[in-house]
């Protein structure tokens, strides 16, 4: 049997400052910022175990590392008002957008209480009512989705004079979904009318097995907003303070009719592809350097050192988030599997 030869480390970009030192937060806000990457991180190692215990199939596709993005830019907008469109690796933004965790475990079970009805799994999450615009399993799908979102806020208010359609949309997609068309369109067109709508790009480096400087002219995503005049932000990923300032910055220039803002996040993920990825590809060194990193980790001790809570108070959260994923997976398994009778049921807008 041959051996699986790791691609050498890429050459690392130079992490661009954190504004954490200057800026300040709530202790109030400090603890939902906290709380949600928590959700996230434990949400995600619980799915690891209901797959490889064999309770959940399919691909399935976890965040663990990039939690900073998701807290940092969703809790930066309007719960239940603002759009957020996904990708394939989509559960913790659901979460973040506030779907209730045991829905979003309940369809990664199949089952009919999950948020898209037992239908979508985990690629294909959906929430109406939290604005969730879905998840997909295409790269690149999601974007025209949120444009189309973004310009219908933007309609409604300077063409049907709607004033309350000052909705902001946050379309995330990762590193390699930036090399297809539908990103460079969708730039054009939202540049062009001044959309509010913030394009997220998770870089974590690889898409799937393609490590990202060999696959690009251009690695450094955020300067390619500039063919089209719109900003371009480059941020650490790993640290949710300078995420979270940033995407304020966006919203509200977004909100105040401004336009858009594309932001590259630079992150990691600390674990394969898939859950069906060995995670052979990336070298040990990489991954190191990278886990050393943790988001959580660096928050938790600038809420510890900024006095905006003690190891205590951090604990408490975790212990309380364990129990709600622990019960969510008590929902997931005690939920009915969809009626088969119900086939062809949610394909129109009136069922």
């Amino acid at each position: 049997m041959s051996e699986v030869k790791t691609t050498p480390m890429i050459q690392e970009r130079m992490i661009p400052s954190s504004p954490s030192a200057i800026v300040t937060i709530t202790k109030q806000e400090g603890m939902v910022l906290y709380e949600d990457m928590i959700l996230g991180r434990f949400f995600e190692d619980k799915c690891a175990e209901m797959y490889y215990r064999g309770k959940m199939f399919g691909f399935v596709h976890l965040y663990n590392g990039q939690e900073a993005i998701s807290s940092g830019v969703i809790k930066a907008m309007r719960p239940g008002e603002d759009y957020v469109c996904s990708t394939y690796r989509d559960h913790v933004h659901a979460l973040s957008a506030g779907v209730p965790a045991r829905n979003v475990m309940a369809e990664l079970f199949g089952k009919a209480t999950g948020c898209s009805k037992g239908r979508g799994g985990s690629m294909h999450l959906f929430s109406a009512e939290h604005r969730l615009l879905g998840g997909f399993a295409f790269i690149g799908e999601g974007i025209p989705v949120a444009t189309g979102a973004a310009f219908q806020s933007k309609y409604r208010r300077e063409v049907m004079g709607d004033e309350s359609a000052d909705q902001v949309t946050a379309a995330f997609f990762g590193d390699g979904t930036t090399n297809n068309g539908q990103f460079f369109e969708c730039l054009n067109m939202a540049a062009l009318w001044k959309l509010p709508i913030l394009f997220v790009v998770e870089n974590n480096k690889w898409a799937i097995g393609m490590a990202h400087d060999r696959s690009t002219a251009q690695p450094e995503i955020y300067k390619k907003a500039s063919v089209f005049g719109l900003p371009g932000v480059e941020v650490d990923g790993m640290d949710i303070m300078a995420v979270h300032t940033v995407a304020q910055a966006a919203v509200a220039r977004a909100r105040a009719g401004e336009g858009p803002t594309l932001i590259e996040c630079l992150t990691y993920r600390f674990r394969g592809h898939s859950l069906a990825d060995p995670d052979e590809l990336r070298s040990k060194a990489e991954k190191e350097l990278w886990f050393a990193r943790d988001p959580i980790k660096k928050f938790s001790a600038y809420l510890i050192e900024q006095n905006l809570a003690t190891l205590e108070d951090l604990k408490a959260i975790e212990k309380k988030i364990q129990a709600q994923v622990d019960q969510a997976v008590e929902f997931a398994l005690e939920s009915p599997e969809p009626d088969p009778a119900e086939l062809y049921r949610y394909i129109f807008a009136e069922d």
